[in-house]
């Protein structure tokens, strides 16, 4: 990632937490998010740190959800609890309702009802078709559709019951588009903003529910620079994001009280890029 791309994530979530934080400016209605309390499943590393960090810069509470990183969820808690607001881990396989029931009431009981549920937990894993294994099928798809449906289903009647509440789903390109290879991934997020759009039809008006779908925004561990350098191209921008461009827009569709059932892309322009390959060839 290029210190300009850094600086520029870091900027607009500095923005939008201005945002949050001191309310709308141009008419517009801006939800208050200190003092509320945000669940965020998958928020101990990766890009799920970044928004986990975000929503407690801009005030709130954070229950840090995961599976097996204890020891990074424990610190991303730390990290949130030295910003000045209140944070717990929590294990929990999302797959499973009764181990999502038990998180809820856990966090419920520390922290009080929550306000705003960020679904980022997910599996990228590789799927041959056809296949005699359907482990792989089972476990990504049970993450991305049925975790957060078990998730938005065991905070919904809170939110319900107070009158507001803010449900915010990480998806990415290939909801709309087939990725070789990872059918069971793409299905998963094609699935999972499917259900953002009928939990903003079936939680409103009290409830707000929106997408966001990151582009090309932390590399993964393996990529060398040939790579990175290839994927940047690909882009309009042609330069990498930051987990804190993602932060950003959940945080806008926390406080933005008159979006629902939408979703932000955040790919700088990786949808459209093929147009400029196809216009220098």
């Amino acid at each position: 990632m290029t210190d300009t791309a850094r600086q520029s994530g870091g900027a607009y979530a500095k923005k939008i937490r201005l945002h949050c934080t001191r309310g709308s400016q141009s008419g517009v209605d801006a939800v208050e998010t200190a003092g509320k309390n945000a669940l965020i499943t998958g928020g101990a590393h990766r890009v799920g740190k970044a928004i986990t960090l975000a929503l407690a810069r801009a005030g709130a509470n954070v229950i840090v959800n995961y599976y097996s990183a204890a020891q990074e969820a424990e610190a991303t808690a730390a990290e949130a609890r030295a910003l000045g607001v209140e944070a717990l881990s929590i294990r929990a396989d999302v797959s499973d309702d009764a181990q999502v029931a038990a998180m809820v009431e856990a966090a419920q009981a520390r922290l009080g009802p929550v306000d705003i549920l960020v679904n980022s937990a997910s599996r990228f894993e590789k799927i041959a078709i056809p296949t005699d294994d359907l482990d792989i099928w089972r476990r990504v798809t049970r993450t991305s559709i049925d975790g957060a449906f078990y998730c938005a289903n065991a905070v919904a009647p809170m939110m319900l019951e107070k009158g507001a509440g803010v449900i915010v789903n990480i998806v990415d390109l290939s909801a709309w588009e087939p990725w070789r290879h990872f059918t069971a991934h793409s299905v998963g997020k094609a699935g999972l903003l499917a259900l953002t759009r009928q939990l903003a039809l079936e939680l409103a008006p009290a409830v707000r529910a929106n997408a966001v779908a990151p582009g090309p925004v932390l590399p993964p561990p393996d990529y060398d620079a040939a790579q990175r350098a290839r994927i940047a191209r690909r882009t309009l921008l042609e330069r990498w994001g930051s987990p804190e461009d993602v932060a950003g827009a959940v945080l806008y569709l926390v406080s933005a009280d008159y979006v629902t059932g939408e979703v932000i892309v955040v790919d700088g322009g990786e949808r459209f890029g093929r147009g400029k390959q196809h216009s220098t060839t």
